[in-house]
């Protein structure tokens, strides 16, 4: 009896856990596809979970960090959604591979048009960024989330480093070293794929080349020698035939 009352407790123990736990992860982030490098370009997806069990998110407001401009931010259309973005000028203007740009984004807001993040559910949209600061290991995104319950959420808590997870944390981006080239290591890679290719292409065009010139010459070097030898056999036939006259 007393097992299976310990058993029943640990139970319930476990699962207010793994509730509360589910409640605390189940925020607004930003996640990168592959890897967002200092002073690089990055495509990442703003994930939108909904917390709600009565009410569908139809809103969502991301802000971008104006202590770090970035001179290019393009949403990738999501299907049942339109997007809106918003542009300011900016106090100092960047210089961005030689050319001034003299206004940034500062906020993307994705609206529902046709369809809802419902109970349960979470939708991901796609932005990609750049040119990545070269001077920081983090990019904070404060995010508003808009349910069609009238609720606003508001991600916009700034977590600080060893201290306690806020009750509403902002999506925040960790940025990682910087490449050599600035693009990433996924454009070199297929650059060298594309060059073994190449060198594999111009090896196998090479080997029937040189298999038939090799074969021109050894055809050559028998025509040769069969040429000789006929050669050979005519000069004694001739000299054969002038004895015969002699005799």
């Amino acid at each position: 009896m007393n097992v299976s009352r310990i058993a029943a407790a640990s139970a319930v123990a476990a699962g207010a856990v793994m509730m509360f736990s589910g409640a605390a992860s189940a925020h607004v982030g930003v996640q990168p596809q592959g890897e967002a490098a200092k002073g690089g370009y990055a495509v990442v997806n703003v994930k939108v979970p909904n917390e709600r069990d009565n009410a569908s998110t139809i809103k969502v407001e991301i802000n971008l960090p104006s202590e770090h401009p970035l001179s290019s931010v393009m949403p990738q259309p999501v299907p049942g959604w339109k997007v809106e973005v918003d542009k300011s000028k900016l106090d100092k203007p960047l210089d961005v591979h030689g050319k001034k740009i003299t206004e940034a984004v500062t906020k993307v807001t994705w609206t529902a048009d046709g369809t809802k993040i419902g109970p349960g559910e979470f939708q991901q949209f796609p932005l990609s960024l750049g040119r990545l600061p070269e001077d920081a290991d983090q990019l904070v995104f404060k995010a508003i989330q808009t349910y069609d319950n009238k609720e606003v959420v508001r991600w916009i808590e700034e977590p600080t480093e060893g201290g306690e997870e806020p009750e509403s944390p902002a999506p925040v981006l960790k940025l990682s070293a910087a490449a050599d080239d600035h693009h990433g290591a996924a454009a070199t890679g297929a650059a060298a794929k594309d060059d073994a290719k190449a060198a594999a292409g111009h090896e196998e065009e090479a080997k029937p080349r040189a298999a038939s010139g090799a074969s021109s010459d050894s055809t050559a070097r028998i025509l040769g020698v069969v040429g000789i030898l006929v050669g050979a056999a005519g000069v004694a036939f001739g000299v054969l035939a002038g004895r015969r006259r002699s005799a």
